[in-house]
Parts: structure tokens; C-alpha cells; sequence
């Protein structure tokens, strides 16, 4: 589809590309919006078209060229020897190697207000979702979630300490996401273990048999709503 010669499809990176270089002075906001219309070449009236909530829309489209990123980056990677922890925090790492920290900055800024935290909350965890793809995550039932949830508070953890980072290459954030994971797999263990246990066992068999019944959601895009049984609707 074409306006005037302009390739549509192409139009949101061109603007998210326009955008970020007033990102850093302006946030995500309606002047960084008119300005990257205008840069562009768009103009702000197709820009509108395309974003229709304008710098909200472009914020959420650089987190998620974020997650495309990460992705990629993963993929290209030789995983050769690593254990799956040591998986999971390359994966974040990546994902934060691939943003501009100005960026970030101004993004959990805009995703902080009342009335655009549930779309930072969705944001996150489409990239726990994103991580898990790229790792190869095969579960369909309730740890589909638990694992999503748990990645999406480390990764919102490592963020927030990642943005205040004045470390030498970020080293200090890597130790404290290798900190963060390794807390995560004890208590996955942890988990394992209560389930072994005759007492413990057998007064969670009931709820855990309910609980088996939940299921990821079928389709894409892959998103928070699921499955229990056989076609019932959470």
C-alpha cells in the first residue's frame, strides 16, 4: 500500500527511527511524535494513522523492536555447553544490549502512569513471553505462566537497577540478573522438593491437580488469557 509514493508498511519504523533522536530530550511525548512526523516526511496527519495514541504507540513499538532484537541476537548465538540458567540470563542480557538506556529511561516513565501501567505490565511480559520463546520453552500448562511471571519480575528488576548502572560495561547489572536468576532456580527447586514431600505432597495434590488443568493460550499472539480443561475460558 502506497500514498504518494510513501510504502506504508514502512512507515512506523521510519518513525520510530525518526523518534528516538528526540527521544532523550523530549521522552515519548506528543512533541517527539510531531517531530518524528515531520522528520520523516510522513506528516503528522498519516502519522496518526498508523499511531493512532501517537508516542504511547511508538514507545510500545520500540519495546517490542526491543524483543525482535533480542531474538535475533539469541538465535545467532553459539549455545554450545550452556546450562538453561546461564540461557535465560544471556537472553536478558541481550534484550538490554539491544536498547538505548535513554530510551528505556523515558519508556518506564510513561509506562509508571496510572493510566498506562497495564500496558508496561503487558509490554514485560510479552518479553518474558519473547525469552522463553527463543529458549525453546515447550510447557502448555500452568508453568507456561509461573514462568513468565517470574522471568517478567526479574527482567523489570535488572531494568530498574540496569538504568541507575554506572558500572564499567554494566557489569554490575550482569552480576546482579546472574543474582536474580540463580534466586529463581533455587526456588524451582525448592518447588520440586515440596512436591516430593509424602505430607506437603499429598495436601497440595488437590489444588495441583486443579491447577493442571490451565493450559497456555492457543494461537497467536501469545498473551496473558488461558485455557482450563477442554475449551473453558479463564
Amino acid at each position: 500500500m502506497e500514498n504518494n509514493g510513501l510504502d506504508i508498511g514502512s512507515a512506523p519504523d521510519r518513525l520510530l527511527d525518526a523518534a528516538l533522536c528526540h527521544v532523550a530530550f523530549d521522552g515519548w511525548s506528543e512533541m517527539t511524535f510531531r517531530a518524528a512526523a515531520e522528520d520523516s516526511g510522513i506528516g503528522v496527519d498519516l502519522a496518526r494513522v498508523v499511531c493512532p495514541r501517537g508516542a504511547l504507540d511508538l514507545a510500545a513499538a520500540y519495546h517490542r523492536r526491543g524483543d525482535r532484537l533480542m531474538a535475533a541476537a539469541y538465535m545467532a548465538t553459539d549455545l554450545t555447553g550452556l546450562k538453561i540458567r546461564e540461557r535465560v540470563a544471556l537472553a536478558v542480557r541481550l534484550r538490554l544490549e539491544a536498547a538505548d538506556r535513554e530510551a528505556v529511561r523515558r519508556g518506564a516513565a510513561l509506562f509508571a502512569l496510572p493510566q498506562h501501567a497495564a500496558e508496561g505490565a503487558a509490554l514485560i511480559w510479552g518479553t518474558a513471553d519473547a525469552i522463553w520463546h527463543a529458549l525453546g520453552d515447550t510447557s502448555d500448562d500452568i508453568n507456561w505462566y509461573s514462568k513468565r511471571a517470574t522471568l517478567g519480575a526479574v527482567y523489570s528488576a535488572v531494568v530498574l537497577y540496569w538504568l541507575g548502572d554506572e558500572s564499567e560495561g554494566h557489569g554490575a547489572s550482569w552480576e546482579f540478573l546472574d543474582r536474580r536468576v540463580e534466586d529463581v532456580m533455587r526456588f524451582e527447586k525448592f518447588k520440586a522438593r515440596v512436591r516430593e514431600m509424602p505430607v506437603l505432597g499429598a495436601a497440595l495434590a488437590g489444588p495441583l491437580k486443579a491447577l493442571g488443568r490451565i493450559k497456555r493460550p492457543d494461537g497467536a499472539p501469545r498473551d496473558l488469557p488461558g485455557r482450563v480443561g477442554e475449551g473453558e475460558r479463564t
